[in-house]
């Protein structure tokens, strides 16, 4: 099976990261961590624009928002919070913070974040490096939105990270990443939004030692296999649901890749982020897409608010 790599039109990303596919405008966003910036690559025009929003410290994911066109919410350093930004102009709005984890927190930051089938925002955060090592101190936690509140759901995370779904099965399947673990874990999910029976589901480790990368960002196809970024890889793994190990390999011109999300008018390409972090040489830091899968994709969801 041939696939091809194309690199998108796009500025280099120091930290490129959180990409999700919208259908409505046939757009792909995510967001630059570091930088920090809001970005959204439009499919027709074959360009990406971008925003600044005042005050922001990082900005570590970005979702859509259910009947709400034009706003997101976004990870903006400890805090969540909801943002206007109309696609084009290069500046965002503050609208709303939703939840903010205070002075307490102040030693973490929020990274990946996903929206479940029903509408429920999922994030975990991790050390910020001014505080020590995220690979090493495992400070993080995994949470899920409720109404205002951050309900912390696992601890002691190093980086949170990867966030998919296997739907529809009964009971909701969740995959999740802890990427210095070097694992992904399964759970199920209850009707509350809990999670129950941890399991790893992959072990990327091989005979026992680090393949040389970390898992990053993730995503499922309709048939629920993943497709896990590697930071230190050069490549998106494909995992098989099935038999839970590596059943393929896409190659990328970039170390350090960041995260994958399913899009195109056929939801049948695989978008790509990475990062230019901290020196590495272009493309690195780019937008790409995998073409030629023969899988498809799921839509996105949004966020209930």
């Amino acid at each position: 099976m041939a696939y091809q790599v194309t690199q998108l039109p796009s500025p280099l990303a120091k930290l490129g990261e959180g990409p999700v596919w919208d259908i409505d405008t046939q757009s792909l966003y995510y967001v630059d961590i570091l930088t920090p910036t809001i970005l959204r690559y439009d499919y027709k025009e074959k360009r990406t624009y971008s925003a600044k929003l005042d005050g922001a410290v990082t900005i570590s994911f970005i979702v859509l928002v259910a009947g709400k066109p034009e706003h997101f919410v976004i990870g903006e350093s400890n805090r969540v919070l909801l943002i206007h930004w109309d696609g084009r102009s290069e500046q965002a709005s503050h609208v709303r913070t939703l939840a903010d984890l205070g002075e307490s927190h102040r030693n973490v930051r929020f990274n990946d974040g996903k929206v479940d089938p029903s509408g429920r925002l999922y994030t975990g955060t991790m050390l910020r490096g001014a505080f020590g090592d995220a690979f090493t101190q495992s400070e993080g936690q995994f949470y899920r939105y409720d109404n205002g509140t951050m309900v912390p759901l696992k601890a002691n995370i190093g980086i949170s990270n990867g966030i998919t779904w296997d739907e529809p099965t009964n009971p909701l399947r969740m995959y999740y990443i802890d990427s210095p673990t070097l694992e992904v874990k399964s759970f199920d999910v209850d009707g509350e939004g809990d999670l129950k029976n941890e399991t790893v589901f992959v072990d990327f480790r091989l005979n026992g030692t680090a393949p040389g990368y970390v898992p990053d960002g993730m995503t499922s196809d309709v048939d629920g296999n993943l497709y896990v970024a590697t930071w230190g890889g050069w490549q998106v793994l494909k995992v098989d649901k099935i038999t839970q190990k590596v059943s393929q390999e896409f190659k990328l011109p970039v170390e350090r890749i960041t995260s994958v999300a399913f899009g195109g008018p056929l939801l049948d390409e695989l978008f790509v982020t990475s990062a230019f972090y901290v020196d590495k040489p272009a493309p690195a830091g780019a937008l790409f897409n995998i073409t030629g899968l023969q899988v498809k994709g799921k839509p996105m969801h949004k966020m209930i608010l």
